[in-house]
C-alpha cells in the first residue's frame, strides 16, 4: 500500500497557476493507477483527472479539460497536476487518489479508489 501526501495548494487570482503535487511512499507506486479529484464546500467529491501506471493515458473531466495537466514521475514516486487558467469555480479542496487496478473503468469514479491523500486547499479569488 502507499501513502500519499498533496503540496501545491494555495490562493491564487482567478487567471492564474497553480501545481499540485502528491508524493507516494513505497515502492509499489507504478502499480497504481492515479487520480485527482476535488470537493467544495457543500458539494459532493469530483472527477478532476486520471493517468495510467505508465503516464500513457490521461483523462480529465470536461470542466478542466484544456486547462489542467495531469502527469506522473515513477521514478520519483510523484504525481502532478498543473492548473492554469483558473477560475473562481475550481476552488476546492484537491484530493490525490490511487487505485491498485489492472484496468481503466470507471477512472472517474471515486468509490474505485482505496488510497487517498489528505487534500490541499485552492482558492482562486475572482
Amino acid at each position: 500500500q502507499v501513502q500519499l501526501v498533496e503540496s501545491g495548494g494555495g490562493l491564487v487570482q482567478a487567471g492564474g497557476s497553480l501545481r499540485l503535487s502528491c508524493a507516494a511512499s513505497g515502492r509499489t507506486f507504478s502499480t497504481y493507477f492515479m487520480g485527482w479529484f476535488r470537493q467544495a464546500p457543500g458539494k459532493e467529491r469530483e472527477f478532476v483527472a486520471a493517468i495510467s501506471w505508465s503516464g500513457g493515458s490521461t483523462y480529465y473531466a470536461d470542466s478542466v479539460k484544456g486547462r489542467f495537466t495531469i502527469s506522473r514521475d515513477n521514478a520519483k514516486n510523484t504525481v502532478y497536476l498543473q492548473m492554469n487558467t483558473l477560475k473562481p469555480e475550481d476552488t476546492a479542496v484537491y484530493y490525490c487518489a490511487g487505485r491498485k487496478t489492472t484496468t481503466m473503468d470507471n477512472y472517474y469514479l471515486a468509490d474505485g479508489y482505496t488510497n487517498w491523500g489528505q487534500g490541499t486547499q485552492v482558492t482562486v479569488s475572482s
